[in-house]
């Protein structure tokens, strides 16, 4: 007689929305305990939010601005949290966005002339390809002697950012006061958003922040439906078992830093041919490492790292509005910022806020 079938464990809905609610009650946590900093401070939260959010969301050039904004983060949170889910702390995204922005520089300039199609798949690809071989180096060190990540990319970082400064004020260097590089020619840049969303007109938006969405659903996919992701999330999780059931950690480990690597060098590619259109010596405000910051938002979800990078596209769009209308600092944005990354880090105090909220609303149905 068979016995009774046993069928899979599945999660349930309701730990699925507690995990979804973590990173959302902690950003209400930040902005309620900011709201209280505003207050002390002398100045009227509720003006300040509501300024913050008509400088994001306003508008269409707002709506714009805060999409520009968040192009950049979504690539850098999207590395970081590729890595991450492979157990890799890749904190040199920095560096392999320098080197994707001088690889656009460089072969913006060498392709002119010819189809705007053609160079910007070229320039694609030649802009991840650089990122990843910029993190291979530590990749390999990783592997073969165990040399921590964290160190190694962060150096490699320095190594990038000031091998760049020294090509824009020297070989690469354009005629004129300031040290940059020639302006791409038309052919090498990307279309602006308002050509598709005539809405958006008047925005510095471009067609870089479409190509990010698309690339967090199909790293999405990856992770979750390819052996490629299988293995690893499987190291991240547990390398030694892994190792167990036949997968390489080495091998795994390489190819995780590197797609990580071709995530960052792509900031830097959509910067240069969609923001600067030229590479010059402080081109990226840090995207490297506010990245970092959207992916632990986004719990390393490649669907998450979307609504972070928004949010802080967002939170950096509103900043002038709030300071110009409400008069508030637009410092108070970093303070923000800090609070949801310390909120999330200590996520404990968030999922205690849903536990009581759930009993009180159990004790209300009864």
């Amino acid at each position: 007689m068979a016995g009774p079938t046993v069928k899979p464990p599945r999660v349930a809905t309701g730990a699925l929305l507690r995990e979804f609610m973590v990173p959302v009650v902690s950003v209400a946590i930040a902005i309620l305990i900011s709201s209280v900093i505003i207050l002390l401070a002398g100045f009227d939260p509720i003006a300040a939010f509501a300024a913050m959010l008509k400088g994001s969301f306003g508008g269409g050039r707002q709506i714009g601005e805060t999409m520009l904004r968040a192009t950049p983060l979504m690539f850098t949170g999207l590395a970081v949290a590729y890595g991450f889910r492979a157990g890799l702390f890749n904190i040199g995204a920095e560096g392999q966005l320098f080197m994707g922005g001088l690889s656009a520089a460089f072969l913006g300039i060498a392709l002119a002339g010819m189809p705007r199609p053609l160079n910007i798949v070229l320039m694609i690809v030649a802009g991840a390809a650089i990122g990843a071989a910029w993190a291979f180096i530590p990749a390999l060190l990783k592997a073969k002697v165990g040399a921590h990540e964290v160190i190694t990319t962060m150096m490699f970082t320095f190594i990038g950012r000031y091998l760049v400064s020294w090509l824009v004020t020297g070989p690469l260097r354009a005629d004129g006061q300031i040290p940059q590089t020639e302006r791409l020619p038309v052919e090498s840049t990307l279309p602006r958003m308002h050509e598709v969303l005539p809405f958006l007109a008047q925005s510095r938006a471009h067609l870089g922040f479409v190509v990010g969405v698309l690339l967090a659903l199909f790293i999405w996919w990856v992770l979750k439906y390819t052996s490629l992701g299988y293995e690893s999330r499987a190291v991240g999780f547990n390398p030694w078992a892994s190792e167990t059931g036949g997968i390489s950690v080495p091998a795994t480990t390489i190819k995780a830093l590197c797609i990580s690597g071709a995530l960052a060098g792509l900031a830097g590619v959509t910067e240069v041919m969609g923001v600067h259109l030229r590479l010059f010596d402080q081109f990226s405000a840090g995207f490297g490492f506010t990245g970092i910051a959207v992916a632990l938002l986004a719990k390393n979800n490649p669907i998450g790292v979307i609504a972070a990078a928004i949010l802080f596209g967002a939170l950096s769009a509103g900043a002038g509005t709030m300071q110009l209308e409400a008069e508030v600092p637009a410092k108070v944005i970093f303070i923000i910022q800090a609070l949801i990354i310390f909120l999330v880090a200590a996520e404990q105090l968030a999922r205690w806020v849903i536990r009581k909220g759930g009993r009180q609303e159990v004790e209300h149905a009864g």
